[in-house]
């Protein structure tokens, strides 16, 4: 099948808007901040040394320069990362002594990427 016969399988052969479907869904769409904020979380967790970071975390509490050994990425880099990530509340730290640790701020993140890994290995 040509590709130009895929993408006219793809879209509706006229022009018919049913505008009580797309008025009951717009009324249950979220805000545009909320919108914004998604994608924002999105982009955060689409670089993938801070989406290795999340996984890191997801597992166990570590400090910077365990993240540092773990990822192969120099320790100014990871701080650099763990602040754009706690920015957006995906992950938090603690101080033990000398020593900062960090984990998951909640489990609302693990679960996101979690069902992402169910979601790309079926």
């Amino acid at each position: 099948m040509s590709k130009n016969k895929e993408n006219t399988d793809a879209v509706c052969g006229v022009i018919a808007i049913d505008e009580e479907k797309v008025n009951a869904v717009r009324k249950l769409m979220p805000g545009e901040t909320e919108i914004d904020k998604t994608a924002e979380t999105f982009k955060i967790l689409g670089d993938p040394t801070r989406l290795q970071i999340v996984m890191a975390l997801m597992k166990e509490e570590l400090c910077v320069c365990d993240i540092s050994a773990l990822i192969g990425v120099s320790v100014s880099a990871i701080s650099h990362q763990l602040r754009l990530l706690r920015g957006m509340r995906l992950v938090k730290h603690h101080k033990e002594g000398k020593m900062v640790y960090y984990s998951i701020d909640d489990e609302h993140i693990q679960n996101i990427i979690s069902e992402t890994l169910v979601h790309i290995n079926e």
